[in-house]
Parts: structure tokens; C-alpha cells; sequence
């Protein structure tokens, strides 16, 4: 993948995938608290056509609260994006924003090991999709 982002291919249709990994993000604590339909928004603001792509801010209240105890900063940094995009073959990709990678920006003390407790149930939802 890349340094700011983890994800698989999965065998399920885009919008499958879009419910599943909603699904399995509940299961470990966290929310969708946006969902924007990038491909709608690129029609209808440019008129380019191009395949499903989504993108679902999830959201963990206890660990936001504690990241934002922590730094009242941080929240320029939230929510945990997620991407559910479908290719130009039809292949569907689920990729995770790396929390570790984001808030190593941040400069306290408290947030790497907190990032590594975020980026585990991340993990963990998207190993169930």
C-alpha cells in the first residue's frame, strides 16, 4: 500500500463492501459519522464520470475523546477515513487512513500509543470484510 493507508481487495460487489465494512467498523467501536459519495460529488460539481468511490469518516468516541484530551488539536486530524472504491476492472479495494501515520504529526506523548490502539481495531474490522 503506502505509508498513510493499509487496505485489501475483497470479493464483494462496491456496495456490499460499503455495508460490510460499515458492519464490521460498529463491531469494534466506531461509527460512520460522514459518507461522501465522491463519484456523485464529481458529477455533479465537474460532470466527470468515474467509478464508486466513497469515502466513510469513522469515528471511535473514546479514543477521540482521549486524542483530543490529550491535544485539542487533533481534531483537524479526525475522523478515520475509509476508503471503499471500485477500480476500472470492477475490483473493489477497502483502504484505511494509517492512524499512526496521521497522528505522528502530532507532538505528545500520549498519541503513538494511541494511534497503535486505533490502527488494532481498524485492522481488526477490515480482516472481517
Amino acid at each position: 500500500m503506502s505509508n498513510y493507508v493499509f487496505g485489501k481487495t475483497v470479493g464483494l460487489s462496491f456496495d456490499e463492501a460499503v455495508q460490510k465494512v460499515t458492519d464490521e467498523l460498529a463491531k469494534v467501536g466506531f461509527g460512520v459519522l460522514t459518507d461522501i459519495d465522491v463519484r456523485a460529488t464529481m458529477k455533479k460539481k465537474i460532470g466527470v464520470e468515474m467509478p464508486p468511490y466513497r469515502i466513510l469518516g469513522a469515528c471511535n468516541p473514546q479514543y477521540a475523546n482521549r486524542a483530543i484530551a490529550a491535544e485539542p488539536q487533533i481534531g483537524a486530524l479526525l475522523p478515520c477515513n475509509v476508503v471503499v472504491r471500485q477500480d476500472a476492472a470492477g475490483t473493489v479495494h477497502v483502504e484505511v487512513m494509517d492512524p499512526r501515520a496521521v497522528m505522528g504529526l502530532v507532538q505528545h506523548p500520549d498519541v503513538p500509543a494511541l494511534a497503535g490502539e486505533v490502527r488494532g481495531k481498524l485492522e481488526q474490522a477490515l480482516a472481517a470484510v
